[in-house]
């Protein structure tokens, strides 16, 4: 399997499999590279509709020439805890932002959540955001609303009287919950619509279809997020190797 940057030939390949319509692990398959390679590689370069090799190429090229002169200060070469490889902490950071990104998050939001994510004490102010991803802190102020608005973070006060923004081991069942709330307007909103377009009309059997799905997916969807919310505050059993994961029974 290849290593280092794409090729301009690669990138074709990409281009071509996208016009197929084919899903990001066929192209890797068939390009010989890893799935999260080419989903970084599409993401970073306008997206599954917007892609074209020629202007990845160029635009990974302009990348590169910026990076050189700036390594030195950059945040990839900052010291890093625990013994932990830089270079490979600033790769694993990028995967993560694209993977975040195809869930439809945008790419600043994206990028602070990840540098929060990868933050030992799971906070940081608006000014140790603006510093570490080296942006304005008003872009991380308009990522901070909308990471608030959709239960991904919360903020606190730190006793200087700064506002921190927090990810701790409620992330996800609030994220969740809400995301199950958001479902509930929807269902409202559909049974309404069979009242007004009458009853027995395909109109309303579709609306009213949805509606049922929709609730069976939220309470399906909240259920499952309040049996699963002690995990969030459980520590993974340790193995050798790292990659054993705890049976139903096991602490």
């Amino acid at each position: 399997m290849p290593g280092g940057r794409l090729t301009q030939q690669e990138r074709q390949q990409i281009a071509l499999g996208l016009a197929d319509g084919l899903a990001y692990a066929e192209i890797a398959r068939r390009v010989g590279r890893p799935t999260s390679t080419i989903t970084r590689e599409v993401m970073r370069n306008g997206g599954p509709t917007a892609y074209r090799a020629d202007l990845a190429h160029r635009a990974t090229e302009r990348r590169a020439r910026r990076r050189r002169p700036a390594s030195s200060r950059g945040p990839q070469t900052a010291p890093q805890p625990h013994g932990r490889d830089a270079e490979a902490v600033a790769e694993y950071e990028e995967t993560l932002t694209t993977v975040l990104m195809a869930s439809g998050l945008p790419k600043m939001t994206a990028r602070v959540l990840t540098c929060l994510f990868t933050t030992d004490a799971g906070s940081l102010t608006a000014s140790e955001l603006a510093q570490r991803l080296q942006v304005s802190p008003a872009s991380v102020s308009k990522a901070i609303t909308f990471l608030e608005g959709q239960s991904l973070v919360r903020r606190e006060r730190d006793e200087r009287r700064r506002d921190r923004y927090v990810v701790d081991d409620e992330l996800f069942y609030q994220a969740t919950i809400a995301s199950a709330r958001a479902n509930d307007q929807l269902v409202e909103t559909a049974r309404r619509g069979v009242t007004v377009l009458g009853p027995h009309t395909p109109a309303a059997t579709r609306l009213e279809n949805i509606a049922r799905f929709l609730d069976f997916i939220s309470e399906s969807i909240t259920r499952a997020a309040e049996q699963a919310r002690e995990v969030l505050h459980t520590k993974p059993a340790s193995t050798p190797t790292g990659t054993g994961r705890p049976g139903p029974h096991q602490g």
